[in-house]
């Protein structure tokens, strides 16, 4: 089986989120950036651990990124990557990512595409679906679990009242949650061997971008802790009333 697992840089949840050019940037300055933890921990990981049950089982990671993008895609090759490729072009928008890594998944000829279901940044979770669309595949989106059987992936994912499961034969693209594997950190060895497995730079393709960030807003400040007295429960029920509109 071949496998590509897309990879995408967010910041470290601890960042202190800012905004330039009259807010319509993410300032970068002093962020630390880490693997999308949905693209790590349960697409990567499971991907592993596939190869892990079959030796040759070969996993490909790819990422649309500049070259600060590296040190991400390089700490995903000491998990357990194969080898990776990086799209040299800065990513600006869903339809845009998928459109460069779905040239990468073409060129390929993979039989699953693993996404996280969303990044931590922007939450879109868009890119699995329009990557699917693009290449005219299968999509299974925010799947818990998955077994491979054969030529025929059998996947559960969580739905309103319970859990459905869904037989489909591959190639695939498949987007996951929690559930779908245990976290890993790398291992002495395997940050020993990244440093030498192949990264391929490669120029990105002309491709249209549909939507633009016209500007970003951070939520309102929090307000201050009102303290009621518990003997005084008229004017607790009043606040929750009027001011929290909770009741």
């Amino acid at each position: 089986m071949k496998i590509l697992v897309c990879i995408s840089k967010t910041p470290d949840t601890t960042a202190k989120i800012a905004f330039t050019d009259n807010n319509t940037k993410f300032a970068e300055a002093g962020v630390q950036w880490i693997i999308n933890p949905y693209d790590e921990w349960y697409s990567l990981v499971r991907a592993i651990e596939l190869k892990e049950k079959d030796p040759s089982t070969i996993i490909n990671l790819v990422t649309v990124g500049g070259a600060d993008a590296e040190p991400i895609i390089r700490k995903a090759l000491a998990l357990g990557g194969d080898e990776a490729i990086r799209i040299n072009a800065e990513p600006l928008e869903s339809y845009q990512v998928a459109s460069l890594i779905a040239e990468i998944a073409r060129n390929g000829n993979y039989d699953l595409v693993l996404t996280g279901k969303e990044t931590i940044d922007y939450n879109g979770g868009a890119v699995g679906g329009l990557l699917a669309e693009v290449l005219d595949l299968p999509y299974i989106a925010n799947a818990t679990n998955l077994q491979v059987n054969g030529s025929t992936a059998t996947v559960k994912r969580e739905i309103e009242g319970g859990e459905e499961t869904i037989e489909c034969p591959f190639p695939l693209v498949l987007s996951c949650q929690k559930g779908m594997a245990e976290a890993r950190i790398p291992n002495m060895r395997g940050i020993m061997a990244a440093r030498t497995k192949p990264l391929k730079v490669v120029d990105p393709s002309p491709v249209q971008t549909l939507t633009k960030f016209s500007e970003f807003q951070l939520p309102p400040a929090k307000q201050g802790v009102k303290l009621v007295s518990p003997d005084n429960v008229d004017e607790l029920v009043r606040l929750l009333h009027e001011e929290a509109r909770a009741i």
